[in-house]
């Protein structure tokens, strides 16, 4: 697929993303802006997900680890076709399946129920060697936040990767450098990532994450590693896509009024 067609994708991600939280006045803009581009090639590239595969493991798996992005993981399903267009409008809403965390049960293509953090990646690495037992040759992706990388479980998970030579599992870090209580530096301060992860035997590629032939390629090499898991650090810029809520950490969990969501899609519109 050519960079403008997957930069279309995700301008529609970008778009559904606003119209959920703003919907439903509730729910995480910030972190699931920051990762539309990285889930775009993910599913749009990479991956070998169809709406016809969705409900059966005979495919490569994603892990939203960071659950409260649900509004990304739901608007990229709907752009794959996957889910309906029109369900995102029930997110978050009364009995609607679109729940504030994912929940594997009731969405189709979701792989995982996530929300408390520090959990998605010990899941995928089970899934990673649950392939390998199996004879399953696909692989298994899993999406994390730097703030979520303050969790220890989050480094057992990690140990265990490297243990049984997960080199089936790739995890990317949307590294926006905030969380809820402000820059993740000043909250605990994991950095650097990088270096904490070569050090648990990973094979490390930092990249743009907003760059979509350094992800494109990033996912390539990843492929290529034999023996150890790979983890993609991401630097992104959480709220991307939205002058105001770019590199605001109050818009972890914020939904915007009326005139904010105006002036959020036509901005978008004019990118």
């Amino acid at each position: 697929m050519q960079i403008e067609e997957l930069k279309q994708h995700a301008l529609n991600i970008r778009k559904n993303i606003l119209r959920e939280v703003y919907n439903a006045q509730s729910g995480h803009p910030g972190g699931s802006l920051s990762a539309a581009d990285i889930l775009t090639v993910l599913y749009f590239e990479e991956m070998d997900i169809t709406p016809e595969n969705a409900g059966t493991t005979d495919r490569d798996r994603f892990v939203l680890s960071k659950g409260h992005a649900s509004p990304l993981l739901y608007a990229v399903l709907a752009e794959k076709g996957i889910i309906p267009e029109e369900q995102l409008m029930t997110y978050r809403k009364i009995d609607s399946k679109l729940q504030g965390h994912p929940n594997m049960n009731y969405v189709s293509g979701v792989d995982m129920s996530t929300g408390s953090l520090g959990q998605g990646l010990a899941a995928a690495d089970g899934m990673a060697i649950a392939n390998k037992l199996q004879g399953n040759h696909h692989r298994v992706y899993v999406l994390l936040g730097d703030g979520e990388c303050e969790e220890g479980e989050v480094w057992e998970a990690a140990m265990a990767a490297h243990h049984y030579h997960s080199d089936n599992l790739c995890a990317i870090v949307d590294h926006n450098g905030l969380q809820i209580d402000g820059k993740t530096e000043d909250v605990i301060g994991p950095d650097d990532l990088g270096d904490k992860f070569a050090s648990f035997g990973w094979h490390v590629i930092s990249i743009n994450g907003h760059d979509y032939a350094q992800i494109i390629d990033a996912f390539k090499e990843a492929e290529t590693v034999k023996g150890v898991p790979c983890v993609i650090i991401a630097d992104t810029v959480k709220g991307k896509g939205v002058s105001f809520m770019e590199n605001q950490a109050g818009w972890h969990g914020k939904a915007p009024n009326e005139e904010q969501m105006k002036q959020a899609m036509m901005e978008l519109e004019n990118k």
